[in-house]
Order: C-alpha cells, then sequence, then structure tokens
C-alpha cells in the first residue's frame, strides 16, 4: 500500500511539470479570454521559396482581385507615341490682320472654356497708324472730309473711314476657346494668334512611327483613356518624314476624346495583321520585383500565391501578352503591388 502512494505521488508531480512547461498551442496550456492560439499564424508572410501566404481576411483588407488568363493568337501589337491634335475641319485660329491695340467687344473678351458660335464678335484691334502721333491726323483727316462730302469723291471717304476703323476678330466656326492670351488694351502684331477655337468632339491623334512599313500592317488602332479603350480609325499616313518619323493621323469612332486636351501626349496601341500565340492577361497584374524583373502573381491556393516572371509585350493598352502561364491559372489583377510588397 505504501509502495502504490510512492508511484501515485510520482505520476502526480510528473502531469504537474509537463503542464507547466507545456507552450502555447499545446495541450494542457490555459489561454485567457481574447488570447488567441498561434497569434501570428494568420498575418501574411513570405516563405523561402518566394511564395506568399495571404490569409482571405487580409485579401480582402489589401483588395486583392484575380483575373483567368486567356491562351490564343492575338494580333502583334506596336506601342507608338501620339499626341492630340484638332480636327481642321471643326476648329479655328483667330489672327490680327494688322498690328495694333486690343480691344474688348461689350460682352467681354471670351475666356478659355467657353462656347461660342461662328459669327460671334470676340475681339475689337484699334490700327496704330504709322509713326506715333499719326493716328489723330488721321482721325482729323477723316473728320474734314466728313464735313466736305458733297464734294469729296466717295472712294475718298471710304479710304479715310478704312484707315481709323477697328478691325472686328470674330469666330471662325462654332465651338469652344482653347487658348487666349491678351487682355484689354494689349498690343498684337499683324498675324499674331489671338483666339484659338476647336471643337472638343471631334479631337483627332497623330501618332509617329519610325518605321514606315507599319502603315500598311495596320489592322487596328486604339489607345487608353483610364480603364477606357478608344477605338481609333486611320485616316492616313503623310509621305514626308518629319524628324525622321512619319506622322499617322488616327479619328475617334465617338466622343470619348473630348475627356483629352489639345497637345496631350498619349500612347497608341497599333494591332497589325500578323498574329502571334501567348497568355493575355490585364496590364495591371504585371509588376517589378525585388530584382527589377517583370512578374505576375499567380494563385496557387485560395491563400497561397507564386511569382512567375514574365516579358510583358503591349496588346491594347489595357491588356498585355506574356509566356509561361497555363491556361487555368489566375493572376492577380488588382492591388498586385500591394501583394508584391510582402516580406
Amino acid at each position: 500500500m505504501k509502495r502504490h502512494s510512492h508511484f501515485l505521488f510520482i505520476a502526480a508531480l510528473t502531469g504537474f511539470c509537463l503542464h507547466a512547461l507545456a507552450g502555447p498551442g499545446e495541450p494542457g496550456h490555459s489561454h485567457s479570454e481574447g488570447e488567441t492560439p498561434f497569434q501570428g499564424a494568420n498575418a501574411p508572410k513570405r516563405f523561402a521559396d518566394g511564395s506568399v501566404y495571404l490569409p482571405k481576411i487580409a485579401q480582402r483588407q489589401l483588395g486583392i482581385r484575380t483575373a483567368l488568363v486567356q491562351v490564343g493568337e492575338f494580333p502583334r501589337t506596336i506601342e507608338l507615341s501620339g499626341k492630340v491634335i484638332h480636327n481642321p475641319n471643326y476648329g479655328g485660329k483667330v489672327q490680327a490682320m494688322v498690328a495694333g491695340r486690343i480691344t474688348p467687344p461689350p460682352k467681354g473678351f471670351p475666356v478659355p472654356g467657353q462656347l461660342v458660335k461662328q459669327g460671334d464678335l470676340l475681339a475689337y484691334v484699334t490700327p496704330e497708324i504709322g509713326p506715333a502721333n499719326t493716328r489723330s491726323l488721321a482721325e482729323s483727316r477723316l473728320k474734314r472730309l466728313q464735313a466736305l462730302s458733297d464734294t469729296v469723291p466717295r472712294k475718298v471717304l471710304e479710304e479715310a473711314q478704312a484707315a481709323v476703323a477697328n478691325e472686328e476678330l470674330r469666330a471662325p466656326v462654332s465651338g469652344m476657346v482653347a487658348t487666349t492670351g491678351i487682355i484689354s488694351g494689349q498690343v498684337v502684331e499683324a498675324r499674331q494668334l489671338v483666339f484659338e477655337i476647336v471643337n472638343p468632339n471631334k479631337f483627332m491623334v497623330e501618332a509617329v512611327a519610325y518605321d514606315p512599313a507599319v502603315v500598311d500592317s495596320i489592322g487596328s488602332a486604339n489607345l487608353s483613356v483610364g480603364d477606357q479603350r478608344i477605338p481609333l480609325k486611320l485616316q492616313g499616313a503623310a509621305k514626308r518624314l518629319r524628324e525622321q518619323a512619319l506622322p499617322i493621323t488616327f479619328l475617334a469612332d465617338d466622343e470619348q476624346l473630348s475627356q483629352l486636351a489639345i497637345g496631350q501626349v498619349v500612347r497608341v496601341y497599333v494591332q497589325t495583321n500578323q498574329l502571334v500565340k501567348g497568355v493575355r492577361i490585364p496590364s495591371s497584374a504585371v509588376v517589378r520585383d525585388g530584382s527589377n524583373q517583370s512578374v505576375v502573381w499567380v494563385k496557387e491556393e485560395p491563400q497561397l500565391y507564386r511569382s512567375v516572371t514574365v516579358t510583358p509585350a503591349p496588346l491594347d493598352g489595357s491588356h498585355s501578352l506574356v509566356q509561361g502561364l497555363q491556361e487555368n491559372d489566375r493572376v492577380v489583377s488588382k492591388s498586385a503591388s500591394l501583394l508584391n510588397q510582402i516580406r
């Protein structure tokens, strides 16, 4: 009986020690209220092989979105530099024919962004005749001729009136005032640009190509404005190089170019008639890793992502063409840059 009690005491002491030495998450460890076992286990982390563990709650917080890749043949795309220009059939420039002093019309000068109609009076130009103080002499001569209008030939009187008449600057077309750089009393030179009027719904795009052969292979073209793709229609190409480049003119099929401004630099994506095989992915899925290489993040499991090195080629401004992905792969299309920063 005494020996049996001795064994019971040793067993109880061993159980107490094991309970005291048990670590977090092991049987026998007591947790206070609100304490979670395996603290930090649900935090995003990067493994040694470069893959990233990202819990569902972190995916929602970062706004992670994925897209299914598309494997197939796509037109070979060439990216050209371009800019927005006004359509010469729907715009105009207002220039002073003579040197003189600018004065406003009764309603004042139009301001940039203001709509005007064809024939609207925009400004007056009071010409300066000859050397200093000769305008007052011309005005005095006109008054004398007007007093003798019954005996003076009509042609002479009209010439005197024209010599002191103000030039009226009127809108050549209906549209929006794009630029103006004058104030009341400013002196302008002959042929100086005073106003420029454009139609924002009729803008055009001019791209430059350093290979003239590109023109013959153009199948379609477009540019991107934010998340929107604007289709472009080829109007033609110049037959003269400008700074060793060939200007190519495109016209938009809709009025989305009104969001842009004259002279704004854009990227034009020209789809040629040549097809290439590859994987189509959103351009937002391509990010740079620590080695400055282009990578995309592929969803391996619901909470596991791995990076794949790719060499992207432009497709249409919002999508890119890459190699090395499988047909059923899902890539991170939104917040890929945030996922790429997890260490």
